[in-house]
């Protein structure tokens, strides 16, 4: 059973919104997904799942408090404590049940009212061989690029080209938080943070929501004119020890991606992608899960970045909504919002960044620091 995205809903990502609380963040991005899809959530919706940490949240069973602002009050609700793309594979796979037409999936940050942000994500460390080491947790990102940038033979200067590019991206995108223009010197040269890290390599948190709409395939094509079909997902961890798993590949990313084409019957991803938004919340992880889900061989993602392969105007379009670099880190709903923006991109709607002659892309995601735990969704139209 095919199963296809009807309905995007964003709001604007901002390093904080005092305006808002998150319940208001959610209820403006739920409007307008399901405006977009033109549904009513209390007539055509039969499941709602939102992506959530708790500790993020600042309190436990997290989707006792989500019901109204979507519209799903005394409807079946349940919680992904996970990414956001974890739980688009959750509703896709709630909708091959063939118990489901429609299903909503939503994703949210609001890091601004996170009081002790690094302690959350220091938590998530390993309280025996760890945590008692008393580094930041950033540390663990710092020598991960270390082992990739030594193994692959990867200048540093492709780094500093990540993020002149998805920052420059950024400013094409109406939604972006930190958009700029940065060229390769500046970022070379912003202050070291995690060597070999420096302080542009590292994407900044961001408040923001993202909502999507999916349905069986009967039910799409009576709903929305231009479904996006969700082609393959799939999703994977590597080792949860930092002593166990491989520091130079992104092993999860491989894994997911593996079983995302096999589903979608994608056997040479490099001639048969038209563009790819993947997670780059740190600027190696671009070019590091590229090489992972097979968009580039080991060792050449670094390369074709620096000449340019990657821009919006490149080969293979990378990251052309600005990623997380440009748009913000929104913890939870980063793999939604990558799903997001291929959507956009395959519809025809992304705006002054749209490509064109895009058919296929594809959504890459990792639950951040310090996990190894990924998700990627092949996305495409027609039929």
């Amino acid at each position: 059973m095919r199963v296809g995205i009807i309905g995007i809903g964003m709001t604007a990502f901002r390093p904080s919104t005092p305006e808002y609380n998150w319940k208001e963040l959610m209820f403006e991005a739920a409007s307008r997904a399901y405006a977009d899809a033109e549904i009513n959530p209390r007539e055509d919706v039969d499941s709602f799942i939102t992506c959530a940490e708790d500790y993020y949240e600042g309190f436990g069973i997290f989707d006792e408090f989500v019901p109204d602002q979507l519209g799903a009050a005394l409807r079946p609700t349940c919680t992904v404590s996970g990414d956001g793309l974890q739980g688009l594979a959750n509703a896709w796979m709630q909708i091959q049940t063939g118990l489901i037409d429609v299903a909503v999936v939503e994703a949210h940050s609001k890091a601004s009212d996170i009081v002790t942000l690094d302690g959350v994500i220091e938590h998530a460390l390993d309280p025996i061989w760890n945590k008692p080491l008393g580094a930041h947790p950033f540390v663990v990102a710092g020598l991960e690029a270390d082992a990739y940038l030594r193994a692959t033979r990867t200048s540093p200067k492709a780094l500093a080209a990540v993020v002149a590019k998805n920052r420059g991206n950024g400013l094409r995108n109406p939604l972006a938080a930190y958009g700029a223009a940065v060229d390769v010197d500046q970022a070379i040269r912003s202050e070291e943070r995690f060597a070999p890290l420096r302080a542009l390599d590292i994407s900044n948190p961001a408040d923001g929501c993202v909502v999507l709409v999916l349905a069986a395939e009967r039910a799409a094509k009576k709903l929305h004119a231009n479904p996006v079909w969700i082609r393959g997902i799939g999703w994977a961890s590597d080792s949860p020890s930092l002593e166990t798993r491989d520091w130079a590949g992104a092993t999860y990313a491989r894994l997911a991606a593996d079983m995302a084409y096999r589903l979608a019957k994608v056997r040479r991803p490099v001639t048969e992608i038209d563009v790819a938004e993947v997670d780059d919340r740190f600027s190696y992880k671009e070019l590091q899960h590229l090489e992972s889900i097979g968009l580039a061989k080991r060792g050449e993602a670094g390369t074709k970045v620096v000449h340019g392969e990657y821009a919006a105007d490149g080969r293979l379009p990378v990251n052309v909504s600005g990623g997380s670099l440009g748009c913000g880190n929104v913890f939870e709903a980063t793999g939604l919002h990558r799903a997001a923006e291929v959507a956009l991109q395959l519809r025809g709607d992304a705006g002054v960044r749209q490509l064109d002659g895009v058919r296929v892309g594809v959504a890459q995601s990792w639950r951040f620091i310090p996990s190894a735990t990924g998700a990627v969704a092949v996305l495409g139209v027609g039929a």
